[in-house]
């Protein structure tokens, strides 16, 4: 493969646990670290009250909705970029490198214009009850959706470098955006020094500042990087069949996101219902259980690029033993982290707001999601497995199908007594769902595996 190295971990030749686990824990730490971004807003607005949380969390919806968008360059770039590493091809990786980064700066200037535009009839969809909700939800939209672009810049990179098993230099560039984000929140939320107060407004500028110095970050090691980024010319053409291949491969990734975050803008509109402090509620347990799911979504993309490579290289014991590893320890931190939400559910949530009418709804959020992180950690987790196999729309059928169901299921369960709470519920049980679905086809997919060397 050349005589350049790349600083990463070998994930062709070195022991399976090691190697795993050495490539998932900095990403691993690296979601915890944008969890703790999140959280951190979460905490200082939520001193400003639940009227400026669920106008957050109702802009922030569509901050994660554009998260599915950049996944066709993300998720595309990656597995490619992770497969031709692997067939011991650098030229190839560093075209889907380039076009990857090219496709990312496209839809990101594509999403901030449409968001800019339709700021007011988006927010509207959410029917908050607030005026003053609304314009700071319109304003917090404008601002994070109008800079997307490094948080998009930040997500492909973040692919690109795990692809070459490169997990560091994501989790130092994050870190650096944390203790930005950290110091920035407070001084702009409430108007420290020369600074006028500015609520929600200043979460979303601090927040922009600290993914633009993420990208820095990233930018400036990519310079230094040998084998992937230091070849990539911005400005060079990229063949459409370069292109061609990683849309076939990441759009239905993207399709499954964007579907999914669609699908919870709808639960969102329904759990309004019940007034801005249930959505309020919502956004911070959302945010709360974040430190579970992200983790095991980053777990995951270190499968991806894992099982991406050995699969490029024809090893596919690796790619088999890999999975039983995998599985045990995203399992073991999904029975962890459900015994935290589901016992530490009143402390936590008085650490964001201490509302005496939204405690209760929040309270009952975190427990009832609680019971089922474990099976959730092992879907996500076993959805990247797949994705480094090529399996993406597999993935995006079942994920999308199942989700979809949590509409129809949470209407007819928050018609009966259990009210708002059938809505929380309907979450759990399809996640449940999920995760055993996910764990079965995966398992069948490793008996199709063929023999050893041989072309799959």
């Amino acid at each position: 493969m050349g005589k350049e190295k790349t600083a990463g971990v070998d994930l062709l030749h070195g022991r399976i646990f090691p190697s795993l686990t050495g490539l998932a824990l900095p990403i691993m730490a690296t979601s915890l670290v944008q969890t703790a971004y999140n959280l951190t807003d979460m905490a200082w607005i939520g001193r400003v009250g639940s009227s400026a949380v669920a106008a957050v969390g109702a802009a922030g919806m569509y901050t994660w909705f554009s998260s599915g968008i950049v996944l066709t360059a993300r998720m595309g770039g990656q597995v490619k970029v992770a497969h031709s590493l692997g067939q011991g091809n650098r030229e190839e990786a560093r075209a889907f490198g380039r076009g990857a980064l090219q496709l990312t700066i496209l839809l990101a200037l594509s999403f901030a214009l449409i968001a800019n535009l339709f700021a007011s009839q988006l927010i509207g969809f959410f029917g908050l009850e607030n005026g003053a909700t609304i314009i700071s939800a319109r304003n917090y939209l404008r601002i994070t959706c109008g800079l997307i672009l490094f948080s998009f810049l930040n997500q492909t990179m973040t692919g690109l470098f795990t692809a070459i098993g490169d997990s560091k230099t994501p989790f130092v560039a994050n870190c650096m955006g944390l203790v930005t984000n950290m110091i920035l929140d407070p001084v702009l939320i409430f108007g420290i020094g020369p600074f006028p107060r500015m609520e929600a407004v200043g979460a979303a500028i601090a927040t922009v500042t600290a993914q633009m110095i993420v990208t820095l970050v990233m930018v400036s090691r990519a310079r230094k990087e040998p084998v992937l980024f230091s070849h990539i010319r911005l400005w060079q053409k990229t063949s459409g069949d370069h292109i061609r291949a990683m849309v076939k491969l990441g759009l239905p990734s993207a399709l499954q996101s964007m579907l999914y975050s669609a699908i919870s803008m709808v639960l969102t509109r329904m759990v309004a219902g019940w007034g801005d402090g249930a959505v309020a509620a919502q956004r911070v347990g959302g945010q709360v259980e974040c430190i579970s799911w992200m983790t095991a979504e980053g777990f995951g993309s270190a499968m991806n690029a894992f099982t991406g490579q050995n699969f490029g290289a024809r090893q596919y014991s690796r790619v088999k033993k890999s999975y039983g590893v995998a599985a045990l320890v995203i399992g073991l931190w999904g029975i962890m982290t459900s015994c935290i939400l589901i016992f530490g559910a009143a402390p936590i949530f008085q650490i964001f707001i201490k509302e005496a009418e939204v405690l209760p709804v929040g309270i009952s959020y975190l427990v009832v999601l609680g019971i089922g992180q474990m099976p959730m950690c092992l879907e996500l987790m076993t959805g990247g497995a797949l994705q480094g196999l090529g399996k993406t729309m597999s993935c995006s059928v079942i994920t999308v199908v199942l989700t979809a169901a949590r509409i129809p299921l949470a209407m007819f369960l928050s018609g009966t007594a259990l009210e708002l709470n059938g809505i929380w519920w309907a979450l759990t049980l399809t996640s449940i769902t999920k995760g055993i679905v996910f764990v079965g086809y995966y398992l069948w997919t490793l008996k199709l595996l063929p023999a050893e060397g041989a072309p799959a």
